[in-house]
């Protein structure tokens, strides 16, 4: 293992351990912490999440991690943000109310319809395997480098990301017929899907690895 420190932040609503074993798995140096103050001496970052946004956003204020991980980002460290992590990265969430987030990413959440285009109930939350594709930009020289059009990722989530800028959107799905942005990316450092990496088999993992390549974590 590199003797770069990754970091999975613990702000008590995670996927932490699955995340820990999939860096332990591709040789990611990962430690699991809440302790602000190891943010300034670290190399990278983790925010997973599985929950309510503005539980998680409290969480974060109360545990005193925003400004140390802004101030991490703003200087260019690496972030890369799972399910609920990606969406604490948004400008806002509609869920519960509005909510403010991150803001590293101009945009909003937004909670699936309850009915489809056709009119027929819609399952929520999503659960389960789910193609993603490519946007505009493609994926060359991203994490998602080694992952093919309509691959299939694992998805646990009730609401979706809603981009204001289409540069910063790195992949799409469709969940009965609403086309949202399952991945996103900012100025190199910034990273995130919507979907499950660590639960989604070897493909998954790549994308981990190669974020750590990319960024000479390993």
């Amino acid at each position: 293992m590199s003797g770069k420190k990754v970091l999975i932040l613990d702000y008590h609503l995670g996927n932490l351990f699955s995340v820990k074993q999939a860096c332990d798995h591709v040789g990611i140096n990962a430690e699991i912490t809440s302790d602000k103050n190891l943010i300034e001496k670290a190399d990278a970052f983790i925010l997973p999440g599985v929950g309510a946004f503005i539980e998680a956003m409290t969480n974060l204020e109360n545990l005193d991690l925003i400004i140390p991980l802004k101030d991490a980002v703003d200087a260019g460290k690496p972030l890369f943000g799972v399910c609920l992590g990606q969406q604490l990265l948004f400008t806002e969430s509609e869920e519960f109310g509005a909510g403010k987030g991150l803001d590293f990413i101009s945009g909003s959440i937004k909670k699936f319809p309850k009915e489809n285009k056709e009119g027929a109930k819609m399952k929520v939350p999503q659960i389960g395997w789910n193609k993603i594709y490519k946007a505009e930009n493609g994926w060359k020289d991203t994490p998602l480098q080694d992952i093919n059009e309509d691959d299939y990722m694992y998805f646990v989530h009730s609401y979706y990301v809603k981009s204001d800028n289409k540069e910063n959107i790195l992949s799409l799905t469709d969940y009965e017929g609403v086309e949202y942005c399952s991945g996103v990316i900012k100025n190199k450092n910034i990273v995130a899907t919507q979907f499950h990496p660590e639960k989604s088999g070897a493909k998954g993992l790549s994308i981990y690895k190669n974020w750590a390549i990319q960024h000479n974590l390993i």
